[in-house]
């Protein structure tokens, strides 16, 4: 069975950086695109990034230039750099697996999703 486990929430200043990790297991890690995604108190789940199996990334026009997302293929995990935090980015950030080597922002093409991390920014 897939298991995903995100690490590296916490409290921070704005301004400041975190770096999320997720860890897979249960299926071959290098043939799936991966991503993350947060929900905010009381709105809904949103896209932030997503790395496709090829390496290539893309990340949500709100976090560009801040957040970059990675992927370690022998260590099976993806990582999430966030840089130049600000308040809006609190959030539990969710880690997600597609069910293909390449996806969308949309939901609907990520089976697989961790228990979330929280992330807290303050002001």
């Amino acid at each position: 069975q897939v298991q995903l486990v995100e690490s590296g929430g916490g409290l921070v200043q704005a301004g400041g950086s975190l770096t999320l990790s997720c860890a897979a297991s249960g299926r071959t890690f290098s043939s799936y695109a991966m991503g993350w995604f947060r929900q905010a108190p009381g709105k809904e789940r949103e896209f932030v990034a997503r790395i496709n199996r090829s390496g290539g990334t893309y990340v949500a026009d709100s976090v560009k230039g801040r957040f970059t997302i990675s992927r370690d293929n022998v260590k099976n995990t993806v990582t999430l750099q966030m840089n130049s935090l600000k308040a809006e980015d609190t959030a539990v950030y969710f880690c997600a697996m597609a069910g293909f080597g390449a996806a969308t922002p949309l939901f609907r093409d990520y089976r697989y999703w961790g228990q979330g991390t929280q992330v807290t920014v303050s002001s």
